[in-house]
């Protein structure tokens, strides 16, 4: 990109952040934070290192904003996905959903967890980024198991957290390598538990009617 091509800076004239965000997404979603080079991030992005600090700063803050981007894209679907009936059906359309999802993305996982499960001493609050991010969607699933028509009774933290776990385990597993049949069957019982748990929960609130 020639000096011409950008604006005062390094910000180039026809920079559309939404698709530099959108390519970054994809790069440190198959290559983790410590492993996104500048280098694959630019190119990825169609920028150059003095636009990309220019624009963000840091790989940090890029990083912190393609992660937000990520956010806004799925918490669409979520909120749309969690809108059910019954507390079961919120954890099983979330895990049915997941277990697909994190065999058809940009690569196989999660961005919330191939994005830096790990990392080394100067990157060590990276993963915490990462924890606070799927919080949030802990949070999203807590709020929609509370307005469920069978709320009462329902520890809605709770499933909510093992829901994540369990979806966390499912990313791990589609970047091994696991089969979609493997994933599914993992969420069958995954369910299979969960209903037994929400039944127990009912028929102990009916006793103490």
């Amino acid at each position: 990109m020639s000096a011409d091509q950008r604006h005062a800076g390094g910000r180039p004239r026809t920079f559309d952040e939404k698709h530099a965000l959108d390519a970054a997404i994809d790069v440190f979603w198959r290559l983790g934070y410590e492993g996104a080079s500048l280098t694959e991030l630019t190119q990825a992005m169609g920028i150059n290192k003095p636009s990309l600090y220019a624009v963000y700063g840091s790989k940090e803050e890029l990083f912190v904003r393609a992660l937000e981007r990520y956010r806004q894209r799925y918490h669409g679907h979520l909120n749309q996905l969690l809108a059910q009936p019954t507390a079961y059906d919120v954890l099983e359309a979330y895990l049915r959903d997941t277990a697909q999802a994190v065999r058809t993305g940009s690569a196989p996982g999660c961005l919330s967890i191939q994005g830096g499960i790990s990392c080394g001493p100067n990157n060590a609050h990276v993963p915490q980024i990462l924890a606070e991010y799927r919080r949030g969607i802990e949070d999203a699933i807590a709020k929609a198991l509370a307005a469920t028509e069978d709320a009462s009774g329902t520890d809605a933290v709770s499933l909510a957290g093992y829901a994540v776990t369990i979806g966390q385990g499912l990313a791990v597993d589609a970047a091994a390598g696991v089969p979609q049949s493997r994933l599914d069957a993992a969420v069958d019982v995954a369910l299979t538990g969960l209903a037994a748990t929400l039944t127990r929960d009912q028929k102990s609130l009916d006793g103490k009617r």
